[in-house]
């Protein structure tokens, strides 16, 4: 498949100006790390991985490598518009789907540091009239582990195209259904978890969840490609949405309308805005040091049981025994996904306009490409 590809690298040496102006709000601090690789072989590495097993199988797509809180490497490929060739550039928004959670498990901790909101207490403390369930008390913590028990899509639920008047009318779809199991017992992965925190937060925040998250984690962090995916705004600067045909050639994707789930499913960024997210939280500054704690310590069920995800991200290890943290999404005409390795400092985002695109297991790829052979650094504490 023929490709524009605008390229937009930085390396260690540009002027401190530059890096001012990239991460003018970002309250962290460097992680130390030894470089014992060239940042342009392995931008090398990861192009030449990227347009031989994934350029050619989507209509565009954009990645971002961030290394110690500087983004390294951002480079665009393809199409944001395969009709009229328009292309994908680093400013260009995609869906970024359940890497949404992300973003919103940020705003949570925000408010559970203030004294705002109690992750153990019960849901209908903040959303009343959210039906108590007869399988146990679900809290906030749990929806945030997928622990809650309330149940994910049903049918062609993840399809829907029509508008919500604000989260808390999104709860109906599901607030009736019982649970899938007793809160705590079972690992049940679920948009809809998510959209219930997001009730909870307006209620603790006393303020709409999309004003809140816009300004408490969207502004202060400078993610200014980053928005809510409201159905019928035109945006030049966002790409369309495909599907692969059942002549395997890309079309238009379904139109949805992300109103019912904005926690956990409902934002547009970009690649660079994503690593500059993830960069923020290798250690204490925008959230305190016992918030990511939270975020990145697997949660455990009832029998004690690691479930592999904290709250809004997956935790694990890999076969050397180092921690990554990563979400994926996928949803109508987007794929996404976001990955940290906290040990080398490294963070890599990457966006598609194609659904089921083949890009949630590069994450973990190009940040090996990325890392030093002995990764001996760690946060800073």
């Amino acid at each position: 498949m023929p490709t524009m590809r605008f390229v937009w690298s930085v390396f260690a040496f540009l002027s401190a100006s530059l890096s001012g102006m990239l991460f003018a709000a970002d309250p962290m601090v460097a992680v130390e790390q030894p470089s014992t690789v060239p940042v342009s072989a392995s931008i090398a590495r990861a192009r030449a991985m990227l347009e031989k097993e994934i350029v050619p199988k989507v209509p565009g797509l954009a990645v971002a490598v961030a290394v110690n809180g500087k983004i390294v490497w951002s480079e665009a490929f393809g199409y944001a518009d395969w009709e009229t060739k328009r292309p994908v550039t680093p400013a260009t928004r995609f869906r970024i789907a359940s890497v949404s959670k992300p973003l919103t498990a940020a705003g949570l901790m925000l408010l559970v540091e203030r004294g705002q909101l109690d992750l153990d207490a019960p849901v209908q403390k903040y959303v009343p009239d959210f039906p108590v369930k007869p399988e146990g008390v679900v809290t906030t913590r749990l929806l945030g582990g997928h622990l809650g028990g309330i149940r994910h899509y049903q049918g062609r639920e993840a399809l829907l195209d029509r508008p919500f008047a604000d989260v808390h009318a999104g709860l109906k779809i599901f607030a009736d259904d019982p649970l899938v199991a007793p809160p705590g017992v079972r690992f049940n992965y679920t948009t809809y978890g998510w959209s219930l925190i997001s009730a909870v937060m307006e209620s603790a925040a006393h303020r709409p969840f999309l004003d809140y998250m816009g300004d408490e984690v969207l502004k202060p962090l400078g993610m200014i490609h980053t928005r809510p995916d409201r159905a019928g705004v035109l945006d030049p600067d966002c790409t369309l949405y495909y599907v692969r045909g059942s002549d395997g050639k890309f079309a238009a994707a379904p139109p949805i309308d992300s109103s019912y789930k904005w926690a956990g499913g409902g934002f547009l960024s970009t690649a660079e805005d994503l690593v500059h997210f993830g960069s923020v939280l290798l250690q204490p500054g925008f959230l305190q040091e016992s918030s990511l704690t939270l975020l990145f310590t697997s949660q455990k069920t009832a029998e004690g049981k690691p479930t592999g995800y904290g709250i809004g991200w997956f935790v694990q290890k890999d076969r050397h025994g180092r921690p990554f943290y990563f979400h994926t999404g996928g949803q109508q005409g987007a794929t996404s996904v976001l990955f940290m390795r906290p040990d080398a400092g490294i963070v890599v985002a990457i966006v598609c306009n194609l659904s089921e695109a083949p890009i949630t297991g590069r994450g973990m790829a190009i940040a090996d490409l990325f890392a030093p052979p002995t990764a001996a650094s760690v946060i800073a504490k």
